[in-house]
């Protein structure tokens, strides 16, 4: 099962998938190429009603260092730049979408540096298990461009409240493992080499239930989360991050 991929490594384990990003020359940095992959695996869950649980996970020293940013110069230095760069984010939002509504039971497997988009994908998995070496940071701001990255922000306040993800968002602070299971962001802290064996402790019980089950429990959650939300201001994630951008490269330009 997609044994073609170059950004990610797909494990097909009977009931169990992992998925791993697989660049760690870049730090698994979220290019267009892994945005295209990950579309293709998420996508294909639905034809695969055997798979119940899908485990994120990442090779090498971290699991991701955000998006990757030596992409955008070129996508937004013409107009037709400026087009892919929707379509980069566009296509981003449809990742995160599928990630979030997927019936499957999703796990986050995180070590090393979890930085901006990486954050969010992770957040957007059902049970996050992190290493004690991980260190998070959200640093858009202090790039120069809003965090509008893939319609993650309301799942982000949901999850570690607004109060609290403000003080991320505005000061672009690192923060440790031990701090992001006080955010929610974690729902576990182990060592390293007891990482794998944690994931096996969430994973046998869930292969043990009703298929029909979960997928119910998960649509409930998944209801419930979103019912306080009178619309979805999400939807103008990617045009805020191409003006952004757009911007501080024009800022940047020689006069």
């Amino acid at each position: 099962m997609f044994d073609d991929l170059k950004a990610l490594q797909v494990i097909h384990d009977g009931p169990s998938l992992t998925v791993r990003f697989n660049a760690p020359e870049t730090g698994n940095a979220i290019s267009g190429l892994l945005l295209d992959e990950l579309l293709a695996v998420l996508g294909a869950l639905d034809d695969h009603p055997d798979i119940r649980v899908l485990i994120l996970a990442a090779a090498g020293d971290d699991f991701c260092l955000g998006g990757d940013r030596a992409e955008f110069p070129s996508l937004i230095s013409s107009q037709e730049g400026q087009a892919a760069m929707r379509a980069l984010g566009n296509k981003a939002r449809r990742v995160c979408d599928l990630l979030a509504t997927t019936g499957v039971v999703t796990i986050a497997r995180l070590h090393g540096a979890v930085v901006g988009a990486g954050v969010g994908l992770a957040v957007l998995c059902d049970l996050r298990a992190g290493a004690e070496n991980c260190r998070f940071r959200l640093p858009e701001l202090g790039l120069g461009v809003p965090p509008a990255w893939g319609g993650i922000m309301p799942r982000m306040l949901y999850e570690s409240g607004a109060a609290r993800l403000r003080e991320l968002v505005l000061t672009a602070e690192n923060f440790d493992a031990r701090k992001a299971a006080e955010l929610s962001i974690l729902h576990k802290v182990v060592p390293e080499e007891e990482l794998d064996a944690t994931i096996d402790r969430w994973t046998k019980p869930l292969l043990r239930r009703s298929p029909a089950a979960l997928r119910t429990a998960k649509a409930m959650l998944n209801s419930y989360a979103g019912a306080h939300r009178l619309g979805d201001g999400t939807l103008l994630d990617t045009e805020l991050l191409t003006y952004a951008v757009a911007a501080r490269e024009v800022s940047r330009s020689p006069r």
